[in-house]
């Protein structure tokens, strides 16, 4: 019979597997009875993904606001109907002439400045975005192209690493809603010779790092010692101011019920403890507003 465990496990995802599939392989091993995740991973992409069990489900929708940390590698000369190397190559396009690796470096580091700051990206049609309840990729699959209306995202750092020409490795840290396939093409398209991926890794989502991250085939080996694997609820929270409440106000707030509390004045959303001894004593978040704190979203106390 499945368990309830709460907490927040880190996932070096595989390539090849989808985040559903991660979500599924994860809440098998732990025997959890609640488990999803926190923004999807391509497939194709390999590296951070943090599953929320049980509890902590409550919380998921928190991280996919958060920044993200990519490492991608980008081949120039081709385009793929996906972006990326998954697809059909659609077209090849001659590649520049550069005097040496020194050239290289020098045109491709020029180009990224226009892909810094607030940038406009037209979402790809390889995408989970839904148009009348059906996901663009459904629509790409049987040949038909919509019209997408371009979003604003955030580069708010990008720079190449390595560069193995026609092959070169972007390191990218972005807003939410970024799709790193189509800067990638983006940047061909720039260039003039055309580019689709050919390998992603995230390595951060918000404060939470691939360091911390460990492998399917880890957990499910090591799983005599699953806690060394599970991080508390509120690690999906940790950039929130903390507050502690006494027993009186938890039980209020556990109840729904709202209570009145002067502080200095702190951003709106909290995270809220418990005054107690015990190491994790978080009860959830709450809105605090003119002396007022609003409970929002509470873990359920009972097992």
């Amino acid at each position: 019979m499945a368990i309830r465990i709460d907490g927040v496990v880190l996932l070096d995802k595989p390539a090849g597997m989808s985040s559903q599939g991660a979500v599924t392989a994860v809440k098998r091993a732990f025997n959890a009875d609640k488990a999803g995740h926190t923004g999807t991973l391509d497939p194709m992409a390999t590296g951070l993904l943090p599953i929320c069990l049980g509890e902590a489900t409550k919380y998921s929708q928190d991280l996919l606001k958060a920044d993200k940390t990519y490492v991608a590698k980008v081949k120039f000369g081709s385009r793929t109907d996906t972006g990326d190397a998954e697809g059909l190559t659609i077209e090849e396009l001659p590649l520049p002439v550069f005097t040496g690796e020194a050239g290289i470096r020098k045109v491709l580091d020029a180009l990224l400045p226009k892909f810094t700051g607030l940038i406009s990206q037209v979402p790809p049609m390889y995408s989970a975005l839904k148009r009348d309840g059906k996901p663009l990729y459904e629509y790409a699959r049987a040949g038909v192209e919509l019209e997408r209306t371009a979003r604003d995202i955030t580069i708010h750092h990008i720079r190449w690493t390595e560069i193995a020409w026609p092959v070169a490795t972007l390191e990218v840290s972005c807003s939410k809603g970024t799709y790193i396939r189509v800067l990638a093409e983006d940047i061909g398209n720039a260039l003039g010779c055309g580019a689709h991926l050919v390998g992603l890794r995230r390595t951060e989502v918000g404060h939470l790092n691939l360091e911390q991250s460990f492998t399917i085939e880890s957990i499910q080996s090591g799983l005599q010692n699953s806690s060394n694997y599970i991080l508390p609820v509120d690690a999906l929270l940790q950039t929130l101011p903390h507050l502690t409440v006494d027993e009186q106000q938890a039980k209020r707030l556990e109840m729904g019920q709202r209570v009145p509390l002067n502080l200095p004045s702190i951003e709106a959303l909290v995270r809220i403890y418990r005054a107690t001894a015990a190491p994790h004593n978080f009860i959830g978040t709450a809105d605090w507003r003119s002396g007022v704190l609003h409970p929002k979203r509470l873990i359920s106390q009972g097992h």
